[in-house]
């Protein structure tokens, strides 16, 4: 294939690797293992932000290395270096060596598939000029401050990476992929009399450049951020207690990811941590609920051609009309459950060893018009964009924070209030849905998810849910 071709010129052609010899080093290295493989990364990336008119940083970085990982039973042994000579993966293969003694499960097998291209290889970095990239967020600045008086700051931010991946596994297989990342970001303050509001909108994806820098894509940008700083501006306290909470769909669906996504990842439940574990073919959620964790959508943040252990991404149906159907693998913990990969074995980079990770994390969309629940609702919170969270997966209990919601009255959309946070339990939540809608969206490129200190691009989405009762916490009653 094309990515190995590249990829191949990269490591054992620029980089000085000798194929032959670091095949037979890797061999040599796992065998006795139940798994494991040898990761070559290389990185660009770059970042410029612009702030109160002005370019205030700029970066651009290079990184490549190797991440050398021995499995036997629940045992890893991993070695990493940003040196790529055959001297340090010898030096990395005599260290993973020691964990070696097998018999830790049946050798998963990855599922079936092609490593079909989800993504353009292309660079994006060097294809729209710094020039033109500086232009931009410039115009951005400008056009912000022009459309309302009250605008006192914008900050915007281009960032961009391609990455080149090279795999050779521990049954010799080998696998490629080349993945582009951008994503562009802004942020508008405004002022009225002594309160500032800020209002905030990102985007992105596995593409290149075009599709952010194209004005109409960047005037939509800063016209949403503008948006949601001026309804702030407006809002009110948020009133707490137990109500019935309508989620907007898109991001919102971050609160699906942090508070059950996580706990249906292979390592939670093998180690029976989760309070998803050992619920495999119950309801855990309303009928009609179906969780979907899939990395094989075109273009999205959280999509790969094949995971970080060389398995083709796939589409994992997580909860099925409300019964709990799958958990989401890598190979170490599959093959220690006795079930396929997913394709869900992520890594920050060439220096961490794979985890059990989400990558595009969605609920399907449902029969219901969002207006009729809307109108449904007597008393209540349409929360329609969240910020930062906490969740404990072990107990699947969560705090999220509304940065836009409103309050429901007689049917109707309120005032929108400020200092709103949902506070429940992940599983608890699934069997509250009263109505989904039928809207189903996919937020638009931003998320990031966090987990051992690693940090991996995702994405997520749902449609409009009626969740009833949510415990809402605000500040006033």
């Amino acid at each position: 294939m094309a990515d190995i071709a590249v990829t191949e010129d990269l490591f054992f052609t620029r980089a000085g690797l000798d194929k032959d010899r670091t095949l037979s080093t890797v061999r040599q290295a796992l065998d006795g293992c139940d798994d494991g493989e040898l990761f070559l990364e290389y990185r660009q990336s770059e970042s410029i932000s612009f702030d109160d008119g002005r370019v205030k940083s700029a970066s651009f970085d290079t990184q490549q290395g190797f991440g050398l990982r021995a499995v036997s039973g629940e045992t890893t042994g991993f070695a990493h270096a940003s040196l790529l000579d055959d001297a340090a993966v010898s030096r990395a293969a005599d260290t993973v060596k020691a964990v070696r003694r097998g018999s830790g499960g049946v050798m998963a097998e990855p599922p079936a598939g092609t490593n079909t291209a989800l993504y353009t290889d292309a660079n994006p970095l060097p294809l729209v000029p710094f020039e033109e990239k500086v232009r931009v967020l410039k115009e951005m600045d400008a056009y912000a401050r022009g459309k309302d008086p009250r605008v006192v700051q914008v900050m915007a931010s281009l960032t961009g990476s391609w990455q080149a991946v090279h795999i050779v596994r521990a049954d010799g297989v080998m696998a490629a992929d080349i993945r582009p990342l951008v994503r562009l970001n802004v942020s508008v303050m405004v002022s009225q009399g002594d309160r500032m509001e800020t209002g905030s909108h990102g985007m992105g994806g596995r593409v290149t450049y075009d599709g952010l820098v194209a004005e109409d894509a960047w005037k939509a940008a800063v016209d949403e951020a503008l948006r949601q700083a001026l309804v702030n501006l407006d809002s009110i306290d948020a009133p707490a207690g137990e109500m019935t909470v309508v989620l907007g769909p898109g991001w919102p669906g971050v609160l699906l990811h942090e508070a059950v996504g996580h706990g249906l990842e292979g390592d939670f439940n093998r180690k029976k941590t989760s309070a998803f574990s050992d619920k495999m073919g119950q309801r855990v959620a309303a009928p009609g609920v179906t969780v979907v964790d899939d990395g094989t959508l075109p273009d999205r943040r959280g999509s790969l051609t094949i995971d970080d252990e060389g398995t083709p991404s796939g589409r994992t149906v997580l909860i099925e009309d409300g019964i709990l159907t799958g958990y989401i693998f890598d190979r170490m913990n599959a093959r220690l459950m006795g079930a396929k990969p997913t394709g869900n074995g992520r890594r920050q980079s060439y220096a961490h060893s794979p985890l059990p990770r989400m990558t595009n994390t969605y609920m399907e969309g449902g029969g219901a018009n969002p207006a009729d629940m809307i109108a449904s609702v007597k008393k209540g919170l349409y929360a329609v964009n969240f910020g930062g969270g906490q969740v404990d997966i072990v107990s699947g209990k969560f705090v999220f924070s509304a940065s836009e919601a409103y309050l429901i009255e007689n049917g109707r959309i309120g005032a929108p209030v400020k200092g709103a946070t949902l506070i429940g339990n992940g599983p608890d939540v699934l069997t509250k849905v009263k109505a989904i809608g039928n809207d189903m969206g996919l937020d638009p490129g931003i998320g990031t998810c966090g987990k051992d200190g690693q940090g991996v691009p995702c994405g997520v989405g749902q449609p409009t849910l009626l969740v009833e009762p949510l415990t809402v916490g605000g500040t006033s009653v």
